[in-house]
Formats: C-alpha cells, sequence, structure tokens
C-alpha cells in the first residue's frame, strides 16, 4: 500500500522560506515521476514542480510562478521527496500535496494532475504580507 505523507507546511510572511518533505512508504522514489501540487480555495490544483531521477536520468520541472523561488529534490536513501520554498508570496498559499506516479505509468504531462495514481492528505502554507 502506497503512503506518502506532507510535513513542513506552516504560517510565514511574505519573503520568508518553508520546506516541505514527503515521505513515501510501499512506493520508492526513484521509481518514476513524483511531484508537488497545490490548491487555493476556489481554485483547481495545479502542479508546482516534479521530479524524475532514475538511473542517472534526471528531469526536472517547474511552473512558471515558482521558477527560481523552489527547489525540488529528493533523497533516496530516506525515500522522501522534498520542496524548499524561497522568497514566498502571498499568492503561494495553497494546500500543498505530494503525488508519485504508478511505478509503470507512462507521463505526458509532469506538472499534469491526471497522471499522477498517489496522493497525499497534504500540508497547509500560508503566506502573509
Amino acid at each position: 500500500q502506497v503512503q506518502l505523507v506532507e510535513s513542513g507546511g506552516g504560517s510565514v510572511q511574505a519573503g520568508g522560506s518553508l520546506r516541505l518533505s514527503c515521505a513515501a512508504s510501499g512506493y520508492t522514489v526513484s521509481r518514476n515521476y513524483m511531484g508537488w501540487f497545490r490548491q487555493a480555495p476556489g481554485k483547481e490544483r495545479e502542479g508546482v514542480a516534479a521530479m524524475y531521477s532514475r538511473r542517472g536520468s534526471i528531469s526536472i520541472t517547474y511552473a512558471d510562478s515558482v521558477k527560481g523561488r523552489f527547489t525540488i529534490s529528493q533523497d533516496n536513501a530516506k525515500n522522501t521527496l522534498y520542496l524548499q520554498m524561497n522568497s514566498l508570496k502571498p499568492e503561494d498559499t495553497a494546500m500543498y500535496y505530494c503525488a508519485a506516479a504508478g511505478a509503470d505509468r507512462f507521463v505526458f504531462v509532469a506538472l499534469g494532475v491526471d497522471d499522477y495514481n498517489y496522493w497525499g492528505q497534504g500540508t497547509q502554507v500560508t503566506v502573509s504580507s
């Protein structure tokens, strides 16, 4: 059974930083694409950052809105995915979710919600101005 457990959310002022973690069990983080998504109240869930790292092949994709501010990474030894968020803005306020694509699934769109099979419960990030 795949479980993804996010942590690290919280409340910060604009310009601050947070580091989100996603601990995976029943799934190896290097098996296929993993990503971070977010959903603000009244808005659709959107992709923030996605990563594929396996057998020396690495692919990282960021949403335009977070490029240069967010960094996705993974620690294979800890089987954990991370999202370092710097220079946070009030518009980054949302519930952040970790997601993983099925082991043998071909991911067409790295930041596409429909391409991911497993989801965590989310961690809230609130940025005040």
